[in-house]
């Protein structure tokens, strides 16, 4: 039954001088009265159940003595149900925090907080409780208001990390900025061991020498190359659209890593159609997925293993999927892989799938990960066609 909601010191209404009179109305009155209660309690039921918030009423023992659609619908018990349930059963640890508080003053808060509800559906929610009384003398009760906050801990929770990642990403600038230095003091170095060593009289050694320093550069401009890749992978800087096939940048990318597969004794095969729809993207960026993706592969298999590509396409999407027979990951160790900073390999700086996520989001599109220890990977992408991002309005 809904329990009496008038607050003490409020202005008695019409109703409650009826009331007063019960025990003097006729039979009719009688019938008038009960029509009117039952118009008032249809009233406050619908309020009650319009309300976004949950709405509970509990008595000092947790039974819960009315409920409203919202607080049933996230507690996830039915009406017929509700009379037999307990607070304290569906929020386990609640009626600890009542211990010792039970003389709190009517209309102050007695308990704030916020919990995790995994059942009917995941949720966060706050609730607060207030103790109040039905009337002088009456039982001690709690009224209690219960806000899905889910959302709003989402949100939060992404600006968090938003701004921890923008933080790293500016460090990580900065130091790769850095670096640029020290490699142009050696660039110039080595280009004067070089010239000195050309006005020596040739010899075994000095074409030795000569055979060092030209590794040397090699490796100096491969640095560069890291350092001045990184820095425009990780500038937060909208992607510059254009008409992309993915198939003819993952042919590319492939080509120029076909060395360093042919070295690792990696096998590659691939479904490529050069007939998939088109995507809007920036083609430098998707060629930074591809490269870190292809690297991720390369680095988890041992000389045997293999790489498959295939790419497909539906109505509305573009999908890519890699699979590698690598080491695999550790089921705990999935849900951190977008973290900066985190890697599973030795000597990784922990940023490539960090990268690689922000790019794919930035083009509106999903990555996906699955793998299993001792078998391999799977990455999907998927990206919007052309004509998914770009549509008429009827009529226009």
């Amino acid at each position: 039954m809904l329990p009496t909601l008038i607050m003490p010191g409020k202005k008695p209404s019409s109703l409650d001088k009826v009331l007063d009179r019960l025990d003097r109305l006729d039979a009719a009155g009688l019938r008038t009265l009960v029509q009117r209660l039952a118009r008032e309690r249809a009233l406050l039921d619908t309020v009650f159940n319009t309300l976004q918030e949950g709405v509970l009423v509990i008595t000092a023992d947790g039974e819960i003595d009315y409920a409203n659609g919202t607080a049933a619908r996230l507690i996830g018990f039915k009406d017929e149900a509700g009379a037999a349930a307990t607070l304290w059963r569906l929020v386990p640890g609640l009626r600890a925090s009542l211990e010792g508080q039970q003389g709190q003053k009517e209309g102050q808060p007695l308990v704030t907080r916020e919990f995790e509800l995994t059942y009917p559906s995941p949720c966060v929610v706050r609730l607060y409780m207030v103790p109040f009384s039905e009337g002088e003398g009456g039982a001690p009760r709690f009224a209690i208001i219960l806000s899905d906050i889910t959302t709003e801990k989402k949100s939060t929770a992404e600006l968090i990390e938003s701004e921890k990642i923008s933080s790293i990403l500016l460090l990580a600038a900065g130091v790769a900025h850095e670096l640029g230095n020290p490699l142009n003091s050696l660039t110039i170095h080595l280009q004067l061991i070089e010239r000195k060593l050309k006005k020596l009289k040739a010899s075994k050694e000095s074409d030795s020498l000569a055979g060092s320093i030209k590794i040397c550069q090699d490796e100096v401009t491969r640095l560069d190359g890291i350092i001045r890749n990184f820095l425009e992978a990780i500038r937060p800087r909208p992607p510059d659209l254009g008409e992309v096939n993915v198939v003819e940048i993952i042919e590319d990318v492939l080509r120029f890593q076909a060395k360093e597969t042919e070295d690792r004794g990696i096998k590659v095969e691939g479904e490529l159609p050069a007939s998939t729809p088109v995507i809007m993207a920036d083609r430098n960026q998707l060629k930074q997925v591809f490269f870190n993706l292809l690297k991720n592969a390369m680095e988890a298999m041992q000389a045997g293993g293999k790489l498959s590509l295939r790419v497909g396409a539906d109505d509305d999407s573009v999908f890519i999927r890699l699979a590698d027979t690598g080491a695999g990951i550790k089921t705990e160790e999935l849900t951190k892989l977008f973290s900066p900073y985190h890697t599973t390999k030795t000597g990784g700086h922990g940023l490539g799938l960090m990268i690689v996520q922000r790019i794919m989001r930035d083009h509106g599109g999903h990555i996906g990960i699955e793998s299993k220890e001792g078998i391999g990977t799977v990455v999907t992408l998927q990206f919007p066609q052309k004509h998914r991002r770009v549509r008429m309005l009827p009529g226009a």
